[in-house]
């Protein structure tokens, strides 16, 4: 079971919402709105975006990673290993 399981329809409904603005963008384009104003949903639309991640992220930590981290071995390393490299790619977008 994944680390976001017990909040995955809260997950599904964000993405649905974020889907839902970007849906909103094509038709901002489609109708040659302001450039600062599409830029601005595209603001709103990548925070949505990453309070998303980070909250996968933070999932992830305290269920996957923690487990991990209880039972030892390799497999400790290998998911803080991947933990920290996820972290790594959310900080370089």
């Amino acid at each position: 079971m994944h680390g976001y399981s017990g909040d995955k329809q809260a997950y599904l409904t964000r993405l649905r919402r974020i889907e839902g603005q970007i849906r909103g963008l094509q038709r901002m384009v489609e109708d040659d709105s302001y450039c600062i104003d599409v830029l601005t949903q595209i603001s709103a639309a990548t925070r949505a975006l990453q309070a998303v991640a980070l909250g996968l992220l933070e999932d992830h930590i305290s269920h996957c990673v923690a487990d991990a981290i209880n039972s030892g071995g390799p497999e400790a390393d290998a998911k803080v290993k991947e933990a920290s490299a996820a972290i790594a790619r959310l900080v370089r977008s």
